[in-house]
């Protein structure tokens, strides 16, 4: 179990259990708390899978693995912090590890939890800034930039093409995907396929439908850190609501995004930056295991034109 690292300096706990976009939408609240208590170590609860994009974050000097929303292995941090979500489990989770302070959301079945109500009307990115306002915390929503990633894996200027999702309801079909991919070949731009290790066939098959070259498939191919740098300096991204849509945020590259049972109201970028959100109004289980009907009724011309209009703007 870890503990604070040294007399005097109390621990800053926060607890972010999730995955690559949960944590992208976090880090304004993360620098928020940063420079609340620059005395403190800040702690972070998160997947250990993606500790390699700490540093580009800046401001966090250690991790925990935690997934979901708890147990937390940790013991009395000075401060507590719930960025989790709205359920009992993580603020009973952070309760265990006897904070000094706990920030979070009020919840009906943990009584005594001092915060302001849950709301599911808001952006995510909101969502934790407000949090830390009520509770007397200064933050900037805006701040979602991650530092300079370096050099990329490639040239730079590609096309960066990613068709995975966290659940089918999210996933666009692979074969439009392809075709988004083949006319984007055909027009000159060079296009790769981007995924984690669990999703190297749907690259490879996407890929192949597109008659790309089996170089193009990068998928399992590159880390978090390898991912920015190459978002970073590519041209433009294509994907679903998935945590690549905010990486391509974070990092300041024009992305077209497909939403399907989520609208981009509560998940997608803000309007400040250079993106196309396709959404047909449809709303819901972002859970389910096919593709949501309203993702099925964009199609493949709909992403080439938003695709190209960005590409424009971007040689310009």
């Amino acid at each position: 179990m870890a503990v604070a690292d040294g007399p005097g300096r109390p621990a800053l706990l926060v607890l972010r259990g999730l995955g690559l976009g949960d944590l992208l939408t976090a880090v304004p609240a993360l620098r928020a708390l940063r420079r609340a208590y620059p005395e403190h170590r800040l702690v972070l609860a998160t997947p250990a899978y993606l500790g390699g994009l700490l540093p580009l974050i800046g401001g966090i000097d250690d991790l925990v693995d935690v997934s979901g929303p708890g147990p937390v292995p940790f013991a009395a941090p000075g401060v507590a912090v719930n960025l989790h979500g709205s359920g009992p489990e993580s603020i009973v989770a952070l309760r265990r590890t006897r904070p000094g302070r706990l920030l979070t959301h009020a919840h009906a079945g943990v009584p005594g939890a001092d915060g302001p109500p849950w709301r599911a009307d808001i952006h995510e990115v909101r969502r934790w800034c407000d949090l830390l306002e009520w509770h007397g915390i200064e933050t900037d929503r805006e701040d979602l930039a991650l530092l300079d990633p370096g050099p990329g894996p490639l040239d730079g200027g590609e096309v960066v093409v990613h068709p995975g999702a966290s659940s089918a309801a999210r996933q666009w079909p692979p074969e439009r995907f392809a075709q988004a991919a083949a006319e984007l070949t055909r027009l000159g731009h060079r296009v790769v396929v981007t995924g984690g290790v669990g999703e190297i066939a749907l690259a490879r098959h996407v890929a192949a439908l597109a008659g790309l070259p089996e170089e193009a498939v990068l998928a399992g191919r590159t880390d978090l850190p390898g991912l920015a740098a190459l978002t970073r300096h590519a041209a433009l991204v294509v994907c679903g609501d998935t945590g690549m849509s905010h990486l391509a945020t974070a990092v300041g590259t024009p992305s077209v995004v497909l939403y399907g049972p989520v609208p981009p109201v509560l998940w997608g970028p803000p309007e400040s930056h250079p993106h196309v959100t396709l959404w047909t109004g449809r709303t819901g289980d972002p859970h389910a295991d096919r593709p949501s009907e309203g993702l099925l009724e964009i199609e493949a011309p709909a992403v080439l034109d938003a695709a190209l209009s960005l590409l424009e703007v971007r040689v310009r």
